[in-house]
């Protein structure tokens, strides 16, 4: 496992796990079966309604509590009730504290929804803090009026679109860039993609290995999701090859700019 460090000094590994849309009745024994194989980063949210599995498998695994990075999601809006969101999703883990917890989407209240989120920070509820699905500019207003800066910045990223815009803004804030839908989540044909499938084949990897690499290569944590066995274990065994500077550049000329999980016009590169 490679690991990057938090503008608080928290480390993170690069590669966690996802469980989005991931049914509770399956979430336990899925993460229990990824902390097995060697994941160290589990990735949740309130509105996931999985909380709680996540917390049985962490709480029953043999790994050590603080070996392990446990996120969350917030899905309020305001500093009350986002405060009590946070310690209904401590209670429903089973857990004394969440590694980070980020807003889910821009709200009517982002100050207020993030004053509880550094609230709960500074008590050790959470280790780090930050956002998910901001652009820059909506990011740049929770910056000029946040206490604590922002840690991460969790957003939909994949080879067709990289972020570049604003992966720089965040590489220039020293905030963690992370992707959502890292392999396009069964609805882009990334895991396809010609130039991706003959750059495979010369590291007799997976396209989806590939995909990851070039994302980690890039200071982008990913949470690939999976409920298939073997791609779970393919998934986190990305850190053995490392692509070559060529192999980057093809990749980074795949990029088309746009959503493919309809993400919101309001959030696109022309909106930062």
């Amino acid at each position: 496992m490679e690991y990057f460090e938090l503008n608080n000094g928290v480390k993170v590994p690069a590669l966690g796990f996802g469980t989005y849309q991931m049914p509770s009745s399956i979430t336990e024994e899925n993460v229990s079966k990824a902390i097995e194989l060697g994941y160290r980063s589990i990735d949740t949210a309130q509105n996931y309604g999985n909380e709680a599995e996540v917390g049985q498998a962490v709480n029953n695994s043999d790994v050590p509590r603080d070996q392990l990075f446990i996120t969350s999601k917030t899905q309020t809006s305001g500093y009350r009730s986002t405060l009590r969101g946070i310690d209904e999703s401590l209670q429903s883990a089973k857990l004394d504290y969440l590694d980070l917890m980020i807003i889910h989407w821009p709200t009517i209240d982002n100050s207020g929804t993030y004053k509880a989120l550094e609230d709960a920070y500074k008590a050790g509820k959470l280790r780090a803090i930050g956002v998910s699905n901001f652009n820059s500019n909506k990011l740049q207003s929770l910056i000029n009026h946040a206490e604590v800066k922002p840690m991460v910045d969790q957003v939909e990223t994949h080879i067709y679109w990289q972020q570049k815009k604003l992966h720089k803004f965040l590489n220039e804030n020293n905030i963690l860039h992370e992707s959502w839908a890292p392999l396009g989540e069964g609805m882009s044909p990334v895991l396809s993609d010609p130039e991706i499938v003959k750059i495979a084949k010369k590291y007799q990897k997976s396209t989806a290995q590939v995909i990851l690499r070039f994302l980690t290569q890039q200071h982008i944590m990913v949470i690939p999701k999976s409920t298939n066995p073997a791609h779970i274990a393919e998934n986190l065994d990305v850190f053995d090859f490392k692509l070559t500077d060529d192999d980057l550049a093809t990749i980074s000329n795949l990029d088309q700019g746009h959503s493919d999980v309809n993400w919101p016009s309001s959030m696109g590169q022309e909106a930062y």
